[in-house]
């Protein structure tokens, strides 16, 4: 690898971090070249724009959730365990210590749910894309039989991101310790309400 892309690649991080704390929109290009060493311009140099460095940090939060989260579920037997383990591994993606201000994703939604651009283009792909995972797995478990057949699998990803969203309100904003457990119950109610009848 070379130092360019080695610095590059410090700078992302450090981007990602920032803006767990102020979002992509806060993000200072001259506070972050001075908090990784580089000139404003030198910074500048590596991406061109305010703009390119907001799509590589998605970029980067992507791949870093898509190692953290979607690889080690598929992992997982097909059916609920693969359903189950999207669901916690969120969870433990956004009550991660390493990401400061918790999911990217969900704290970039509603920062660009009304802003026009290339940012919220991709940020809308992405989670598009994670959504279709979810009723994908749900698919899944329909057809492996742990799940009724007449049960919508979008309504199954709707519903969990419906949960994830306030568990991230409940435990950041309200700070309420009973966040997850209150995720994890309405997730296991979901389950239980469609699944095939013993």
């Amino acid at each position: 690898m070379s130092k360019g892309t080695q610095t590059k690649q410090c700078i992302i991080a450090e981007a990602l971090r920032q803006a767990g704390r102020i979002g992509l929109e806060g993000l200072s290009i001259g506070k972050l070249a001075k908090d990784v060493g580089l000139s404003k311009s030198g910074l500048f140099g590596h991406f061109g724009s305010k703009e390119e460095l907001q799509l590589e940090v998605l970029k980067f939060g992507s791949s870093w959730f898509n190692e953290e989260v979607v690889l080690p579920a598929i992992k997982e037997p097909k059916g609920l365990p693969r359903l189950r383990a999207f669901f916690q591994n969120w969870l433990d993606w956004a009550e991660s210590k390493e990401r400061e201000g918790g999911c990217l994703f969900v704290s970039s939604s509603t920062e660009y749910d009304d802003r026009p651009g290339a940012v919220r283009d991709l940020l809308v792909a992405l989670i598009k894309d994670w959504v279709k995972t979810l009723a994908t797995a749900a698919s899944l478990a329909i057809e492996e039989g742990h799940l009724r057949n007449d049960i919508d699998p979008e309504q199954i990803g709707f519903a969990m991101q419906a949960y994830m969203l306030e568990h991230t309100i409940r435990s950041r904003l309200l700070e309420d310790g009973r966040a997850r457990s209150q995720a994890t119950l309405a997730f296991e109610n979901l389950v239980l309400s469609s699944r095939n009848p013993v």
